[in-house]
């Protein structure tokens, strides 16, 4: 008898591609994604790392694939922007060893700036892209999705979902499959995308499409359940995919399902003859219309988003009331406080922020846990658009308004998001003789995500202590003269600092420099600072005991990361 466990997603995901023979693996950490490579990385055979962000991993993943072995990439639905440019090249090129990304997208924004869905840029890549709908699938379709890849060259995404990756289901494991390396050989014809070369690339994947969507009609992962539900005389059928699968089965369990299983191609004479067996046809699908779009193009009456919403998560409750008819409102719902996140007990980001409100500065803000200084009480951030903008954002003000209008301005950045795209931003600035502030919030960590490493912490995802980014070097090295570590906690030499760099009519960085609280093992220097004037209350009132401070359920990352707390 196989062994079966119980498994969230994100670690099922892990498992099949240990299962599908993996040898390389990349990623850069993106909730609701992390876990799949902190769980990868426990399994022997396979080579898994952190990379500086998501292009990065994808090429990683790419040259992999080039040299001959199996290879996968993941992140989130916002690191697939940053990993689009390889992405629409690869998909040209294919692949020689197999080669699967897993994009996680977030309906309902729990821990995202955007709500966007990755089979749109499936459908742009012209790229398969698979979509399960439990642990088991999760598993399952990794396996599915090598198989594509190679028979049909080409990359294969694999979309999860937030509520995927953190449920969990009992899931059967299976052995390594052990794929022999195929050998290289040097075909620049389909590997080099240059023009003449792209453009009879171009015509082998829009043949590769139509040969995937017939495929597509018969595909084990496509699925017909059919049922016998009516409503007004009319038998119902639904056309869903991934998690929304799981509440079309709870609310209508005697439905006629189609559940599809790759999102893209589409199976068009599956769904024509589907659609033939039913008098109303639904289209449960979470975010953009890609479904509903394409069949309604084939001539075939459907009801979509003309009733079920563009955002947000679906839900059974959702099936219930706009399609049963049922009134799930059974009385007044109870007023529950408010209770916004704030940054945790000890971060070192409260001081930096204490010092910029003292000084009435404004900050461009950037992505991760510090994003949180623009709420109450910190109020410190003014702009958060996307990873490494707040430097750009800086130096696009200053062009625009002049040098004095941003001496009431900062940038501030986060040590993993400054190695992520960071960098060039920075270097922008130098090379076009901008004179903004940046401070690099240097907590020593990935705090948004649940503490990863990146390459200024001297650790890689395996636990191998290597040769760390030092923050102050690299920034001399672009040419900065004037670069500042200073710890944030050390409020006198914080201000000081800052004061003097926001006036100076040239580039000015400073690293406030100290130990995320959530990771130090002697919270010596924040007992100092939270008996300073900086320490507020949150703005909902007095400090809460221990046992009502508010933690998380949404993912064990979240969970170690974002203690949204009251001071004990």
């Amino acid at each position: 008898m196989s062994e079966k466990k119980m498994m969230l997603g994100n670690a099922a995901i892990a498992r099949g591609v240990w299962e599908a023979g993996v040898k390389v693996a990349s990623a850069y950490p993106g909730t609701p994604s992390t876990e799949i490579s902190e769980e990868l990385v426990k399994y022997p055979g396979v080579y898994a790392e952190w990379a500086p962000n998501e292009k990065v991993a994808t090429e990683v993943a790419i040259g992999a694939s080039l040299s001959g072995v199996r290879s996968f990439a993941t992140m989130k639905m916002v690191g697939l922007n940053v990993a689009a440019d390889p992405l629409y090249s690869f998909s040209y090129v294919g692949v020689t060893g197999g080669m699967v990304m897993v994009v996680a997208d977030d309906p309902g924004l729990y821990s995202s700036q955007n709500e966007q869905d990755t089979r749109m840029v499936c459908r742009a890549a012209a790229v398969p892209c698979l979509e399960p709908a439990d642990s088991q699938e999760a598993k399952d379709y990794i396996k599915y999705a090598y198989e594509i890849s190679e028979r049909f060259d080409t990359p294969v995404i694999v979309r999860t979902t937030t509520r995927l990756a953190h449920s969990q289901c009992e899931v059967e494991l299976c052995e390594r499959q052990e794929i022999e390396d195929k050998p290289y050989e040097r075909n620049i014809q389909k590997t080099v995308m240059m023009p003449g070369m792209a453009k009879k690339r171009h015509l082998v994947v829009e043949q590769r499409m139509k040969d995937l969507a017939e495929y597509a009609n018969t595909a084990p992962f496509n699925t017909v359940e059919m049922g016998d539900l009516k409503l007004d005389g009319k038998k119902v059928g639904f056309i869903t995919e991934g998690i929304a699968y799981q509440y079309v089965k709870e609310a209508c369990p005697n439905a006629s399902i189609l559940k599809l299983g790759m999102c893209n191609p589409l199976p068009r004479k599956l769904i024509e003859d589907f659609a033939s067996k039913v008098d109303v046809l639904y289209i449960f699908e979470e975010l953009e219309p890609v479904v509903e779009e394409q069949v309604r193009s084939w001539g075939i009456p459907c009801i979509g988003k003309d009733l079920f919403t563009i955002q947000g998560e679906y839900s059974a409750n959702m099936i219930r009331e706009r399609v049963l008819g049922q009134d799930l409102h059974l009385g007044k719902e109870p007023e529950i406080p408010a209770r916004p996140p704030i940054l945790c007990p000890g971060c070192p980001h409260r001081a930096t922020y204490s010092v910029l409100n003292k000084l009435k500065l404004h900050a461009a803000g950037d992505i991760g846990c510090y994003t949180l200084g623009a709420l109450a009480p910190l109020n410190a951030v003014d702009t958060c658009i996307c990873m490494g903008s707040s430097i750009s954002s800086l130096h696009g003000m200053e062009k625009a308004k002049g040098h004095d209008f941003i001496k009431n301005w900062v940038a501030v950045i986060g040590d993993s998001t400054f190695m992520h795209t960071g960098i060039n931003s920075l270097i922008n600035m130098f090379y076009n003789q901008s004179h903004g502030t940046v401070i690099i919030l240097d907590n020593r960590t990935t705090g948004m995500t649940g503490h990863q490493d990146h390459p200024a912490t001297g650790k890689t995802l395996s636990g191998e202590i290597v040769p760390a980014v030092d923050f102050k070097d690299l920034c001399n090295g672009i040419g900065i003269r004037n670069v500042h570590v200073v710890d944030p906690f050390d409020l006198d030499a914080m201000t000081k600092t800052v004061r003097e760099e926001v006036q100076k009519d040239e580039l000015s960085v400073i690293i406030a420099k100290a130990r995320c609280s959530r990771t130090r093992s002697t919270p010596t220097r924040w007992r100092r600072f939270r008996r300073s004037a900086c320490t507020a209350a949150p703005a909902s009132g007095p400090a809460a005991p221990r046992s009502q401070r508010m933690r998380t359920a949404l993912s064990p990352s979240i969970r170690r990361c974002a203690t949204a707390a009251a001071f004990a």
